[in-house]
């Protein structure tokens, strides 16, 4: 059994810059250990510490989906100290992940089921492993709808695969920005507005939810008023994470730590837990 506190060491194999200011960029991992590889057993949802060698570790949540290989895709956001280092990684330099932590959105519970994924900003990482993920196995499930939101058109990530999915007849995507922007054509408003506006049918819908707290906060409600009972609306929270096991006591709410109960609820859960969100 592999050691939790210990990293596997990992090859950075490819680097993709996502924004024009070069804040966000998308790694491709891969291990250098093949055994190790086989061992790393996971499912959307799931996060892993990413550490530097005398620099320091953070979470972050897995983006690429078990369908798609070997290769661990994480993208990051450059701002502290630890992202910042990793913002100076090249093709070719080794890292070190502890993993899969946490738990993982209910792929097993939405075979069968129409799935809503709300996404927002560069949180959108284990979205898109569960995106990928459902359609890799497209005839489990019913109808897929996604809403994905970003300050402006720069910040959507993943924007290859966004014109990919724009062309399938097998999902619904609806794209929308928080202002007007010169040159845009799409949806215009924040995402619990827009969620509003599409009005998604809840029969036999799983809705998930993944994004800034402040969506989060504002898109649940939404949900509620639409018809969704709390059974059937996840998010994934991810509040002052640090060790990623249960360890260090950073990321409690009430008797529940998000590294190791989570990160992924129910709101039925949720309405148990004080100041969850």
């Amino acid at each position: 059994m592999d050691n939790s506190y210990v990293p596997i060491r990992m090859r950075v194999e490819k680097i993709a810059v996502e924004d024009p200011e070069r804040n966000l960029r998308t790694y491709d991992l891969a291990f250098e250990d093949e055994d190790a590889g086989k061992r790393f057993n996971y499912l959307p949802g799931q996060f892993c510490e990413m550490s530097i060698l005398g620099k320091g570790e953070s979470p972050f949540g897995i983006a690429s989906s078990p369908s798609e290989g070997d290769l661990l895709k994480f993208t990051v956001n450059r701002a502290g100290s630890v992202t910042g280092e990793i913002h100076y990684l090249r093709e070719g330099d080794a890292v070190g992940i502890r993993g899969p932590l946490g738990n993982w959105y209910p792929v097993e519970k939405l075979k069968g089921m129409n799935v809503l994924i709300i996404g927002g900003g560069f949180a959108f990482t284990t979205l898109r492993s569960l995106l990928v993920y459902l359609l890799g196995s497209r005839g489990d499930y019913g109808d897929i709808n996604v809403i994905y939101g970003a300050r402006n058109p720069d910040l959507f990530i993943y924007k290859n695969e966004i014109e990919e999915w724009r062309t399938r007849e097998d999902m619904e995507l609806h794209l929308t920005i928080d202002s007007p922007v010169d040159g845009w054509s799409g949806m215009t408003g924040f995402v619990p507005s827009v969620t509003g506006e599409l009005a998604p049918g809840q029969e036999n819908t799983m809705a998930i939810v993944c994004g800034p707290p402040i969506m989060i906060k504002f898109t649940l409600p939404v949900l509620t008023e639409l018809g969704f009972p709390d059974e059937r609306i996840y998010t994934s929270l991810e509040r002052r994470m640090k060790c990623g096991i249960g360890k260090c006591g950073r990321c409690n709410i009430g008797s529940r730590y998000v590294c190791i109960d989570g990160p992924v609820f129910s709101l039925a859960q949720l309405r148990n837990i004080p100041e969850a969100f």
